[in-house]
């Protein structure tokens, strides 16, 4: 099936955060147009086929279902996501009327004015209460719901069966076993990473400084001070940015690696491990390593422990200054339904965030399996603080991983810098 015309590709992104307005979360239209264009922006995709065909077949029948109503979508790269939603969020005329966003903004983007409340309408729907606990209060800030969840998705550890059976190779139990197992491998195979590893993959550095006892930041009700630079949090980093280098992932490449570009790697054959998500599942079957890898959850410390991973996901939301609410509000519940859910499922491997279709797909498909189990394990979330949403866009600690393995500053230095970046962002939301 192609693409139909209503998908636009985007050709560039703004270029940097400094040229970002300030929000002043007074842009609340008071107009509810029946009929006209719905603009839509979702997230680009590793392999955004799938997901693109799916998301046209539901604009298809929403159109079919209002007359005189059309609907563009713009895939936008994740990475730049806050500066261009930020910007739309003061630039009513050019902004969409639904967006996807990550469930780390969702705070944020309250805070800046610019997503809905969509409270009522969210009870109101049938479909809603079959919503996972946590994937609910992923929209929600301060009682009020302003969006709906739209999938889960949490990572886990890819291997190459192949190499690992023709090397003799044992899955790691261990974040020692593993970092020991990614340089043999590279020892190997020098044109192979042993596992492919990111300076700006913040999330996937993010179970090492969990597993040993760290954190992002301590506190609770908006109010958080980092402990990044903490004894335990250090070691975490340590363990994670030990990858970089010539018996791993070269700094040299693999310092600006984003979580996509290392999917990508993986996908291509150009690594032994990845730590991916579900979400990912579909782009490594169609790379050139299908039928020849296997995933487990991403071990801890100690041996048979699962180290803690962020409980991820992304929610749909409409924006405040839409004039067309009434059909961006039933816009976003087609695509968040359960039908959507589980066909998104099927098309990309992203996890329902309904609870009774979550078990139908986890019965149906064995690769679901150590994404349940990690789901079941320890999962943590960031800060839920409006000053994430800063601290994740100003790039703080993959700067504070690109500093140390570049050998720019010690862990130390580098993460009692990224504290203090921290702190002065969690001060600025009061």
């Amino acid at each position: 099936m192609k693409l139909s015309a209503r998908t636009v590709a985007v050709a560039a992104v703004l270029a940097t955060a400094a040229c970002t307005p300030q929000t002043s979360g007074d842009s609340s239209s008071d107009k509810d147009e029946k009929t006209g264009t719905l603009r839509v922006w979702l997230f680009q995709e590793v392999n955004n086929d799938p997901k693109a065909q799916l998301v046209d077949s539901v604009l298809a029948e929403f159109e079919k279902a209002h007359e005189d109503t059309e609907v563009t979508v713009e895939y936008i790269p994740v990475e730049t996501r806050a500066q261009r939603i930020k910007a739309a969020f003061n630039d009513p005329k050019s902004a969409p009327d639904l967006i996807e966003y990550g469930n780390t903004d969702t705070a944020g983007y309250v805070q800046d004015g610019g997503l809905a409340d969509l409270t009522e309408e969210f009870t109101a729907w049938d479909e809603a209460d079959d919503t996972d606990p946590t994937a609910r209060q992923s929209v929600t800030v301060d009682g009020k719901v302003y969006g709906a969840p739209y999938f889960v998705g949490v990572r886990a550890l890819y291997y190459r069966t192949d190499v690992f059976d023709e090397l003799g190779l044992d899955v790691p139990r261990t974040q020692a076993e593993l970092i020991s197992t990614a340089k043999k491998i590279r020892a190997a195979e020098p044109g192979m990473y042993g596992i492919a590893v990111g300076g700006a993959y913040t999330y996937g550095a993010m179970p090492f400084i969990w597993a040993h006892g760290g954190e992002l930041a301590a506190g609770k009700g908006g109010s958080y001070a980092s402990v990044i630079d903490s004894a335990d949090s250090r070691k975490g980093i340590e363990a994670y940015t030990s990858l970089f280098g010539d018996d791993n992932c070269p700094a040299a490449k693999c310092a600006g690696m984003t979580g996509n570009d290392t999917v990508t790697a993986f996908a291509a054959g150009q690594a032994g491990m990845a730590i991916a998500g579900d979400f990912s599942h579909a782009a490594v079957e169609a790379g050139k390593v299908r039928g020849k890898y296997a995933v487990v959850p991403l071990p801890g410390v100690e041996a048979g422990s699962i180290a803690p991973a962020f409980a991820g996901g992304n929610n749909l939301g409409v924006l405040k200054s839409t004039s067309h609410r009434t059909l961006a509000v039933d816009l976003m519940k087609r695509l968040a339904s359960k039908e959507t859910q589980e066909e998104l499922f099927d098309a990309m491997g992203f996890l329902p965030t309904f609870s009774d279709v979550r078990r139908q797909v986890a019965a149906k498909e064995a690769f679901v399996k150590p994404f349940v189990e990690t789901l079941s394990a320890d999962t943590k979330f960031v800060p839920a603080s409006p000053a994430w949403a800063q601290i994740d866009s100003s790039q703080v600690l993959p700067t504070m991983f690109q500093e140390i393995v570049s050998g720019k500053k010690s862990v130390a230095d580098a993460s009692a810098d990224a504290a203090k970046k921290m702190n002065a962002a969690f001060g600025s939301v009061g």
